[in-house]
């Protein structure tokens, strides 16, 4: 398909690229609408943030588009160049990033524009840890010592730098990472071995906290949201009340775009709550719509990875979709009340920066997964045995 008959073609697979403009429309609608009470008490403009979260977008699909062209076995290499910096980075932002709200999980970037390093690590972690299994056999991996410094280090370490700012991005990562070794092999002692030590080390982090309070205030915070969860008592639980009403208040045809009234009321209504103003202005029905193009994201996902002709372009392709997903479903889940509130955002619909950009390098690279399968499906056929003498030009791992 032609991209506003340009001459840019756009290969992959269609389904997930319809998928994905449609959530990047209906976010980029709701965002505007959202965004009047917060520009209104901080003196902004709805135009300027309708302006700025559409120049994210638009940069972030001109990014997917051109990296989707790029053959994904180079992502394994690039993984295993940038996994060290990147955990450099992180060390950097812990310490000496941007704080925004008691939390240091940003760096500046020179034109003035804040990026989120955990964002960038889950792509460069999933990448790494889908070549390494790719490269090892099932019977190759069942020493946990062989294989530490390789392949669990990495994860312990980018975990471990995001978890005192960010525990929920940290066990979103974690878990995902979790999952990729069991799909990709790793026996099933070596996992426990690896949930032991998470949870241990989660432990230690805890008590070296409340003995050092300096360390971290998150623990505070994390222990404020789960009472607060429990109790139905404090800010957190008020705005998880006022998501509440403003889904009841949707009904099943919604207020009508732009009509919103509990977005007056909530904090974060153009990010973290954001489904809740996609409710009650598109109804149940918009809701729904919503839901559902993340489980048929999913499921396409699921399709590219199955028709993979490698292992790497498998596991590449279902551990950023995974990302992608794992982060929808928490932000629904905080929404409905379901768990405690976090900062998730709603990939491709809140609104962001560094969000849209790393969700769209994601998309990008599971479509250049789909598009080499597209490439090898269209080369024709051998007619003869002559022809069979000639070497075929197929894939390799990573």
């Amino acid at each position: 398909m032609k991209l506003f008959n340009l001459n840019i073609k756009v290969e992959g697979d269609r389904s997930l690229w319809v998928l994905s403009i449609l959530l990047a429309i209906i976010g980029t609608l709701t965002v505007y609408s959202a965004s009047s009470n917060l520009a209104f008490n901080q003196g902004g403009s709805t135009f300027g943030d309708l302006f700025k979260h559409s120049a994210f977008l638009l940069i972030g699909f001109g990014l997917a588009i051109a990296i989707h062209r790029v053959d994904y076995k180079i992502f394994g290499a690039l993984a295993k160049l940038l996994i060290i910096p990147i955990i450099l980075l992180l060390l950097y932002t812990l310490f000496n990033g941007v704080n925004i709200s008691n939390a240091s999980r940003w760096i500046r970037l020179p034109f003035g524009q804040t990026f989120q390093t955990s964002a960038l690590a889950s792509v460069v972690l999933i990448s790494y840890i889908a070549r390494y299994l790719a490269l090892h056999e099932k019977e190759e991996m069942q020493s946990f010592r062989k294989h530490f410094l390789g392949l669990i280090a990495p994860i312990l370490l980018t975990v471990g730098l995001i978890l005192p700012a960010n525990f929920s991005t940290a066990a979103l990562i974690f878990g995902v990472s979790y999952l990729m070794l069991y799909i990709g092999g790793y026996p099933i002692r070596n996992l426990l071995i690896l949930a032991g030590s998470g949870i241990a080390a989660l432990a230690l982090f805890i008590l070296l906290v409340f003995a050092f309070p300096n360390i971290s205030n998150r623990v505070e915070t994390w222990k404020t949201r789960i009472e607060s969860y429990s109790s139905g008592e404090s800010e957190e639980n008020y705005q998880v009340t006022k998501a509440k009403m403003a889904i009841a208040e949707g009904n099943v045809l919604g207020k009508g775009p732009g009509k919103s009234v509990l977005k007056n009321f909530l904090p974060q209504s153009n990010s973290d709550f954001i489904f809740a103003v996609i409710v009650e202005e598109l109804g149940t029905i918009g809701g729904f719509l919503v839901i559902i193009s993340y489980i048929w994201i999913l499921f396409r996902v699921l399709t590219i990875a199955n028709k993979a002709k490698t292992n790497f372009g498998s596991l590449l392709s279902l551990g950023l979709g995974l990302i992608i997903i794992s982060q929808a479903l928490v932000n629904l889940s905080v929404a409905v009340n379901l768990i405690p509130v976090t900062g998730q955002t709603l990939p491709l619909v809140s609104k962001g920066g560094t969000s849209v950009w790393m969700t769209c390098l994601a998309l990008g690279i599971i479509q250049s997964v789909s598009r080499s399968q597209n490439v090898e499906e269209s080369k024709p056929e051998p007619e003869s045995e002559a022809d069979n003498t000639e070497p075929l030009n197929t894939m390799t791992h990573a």
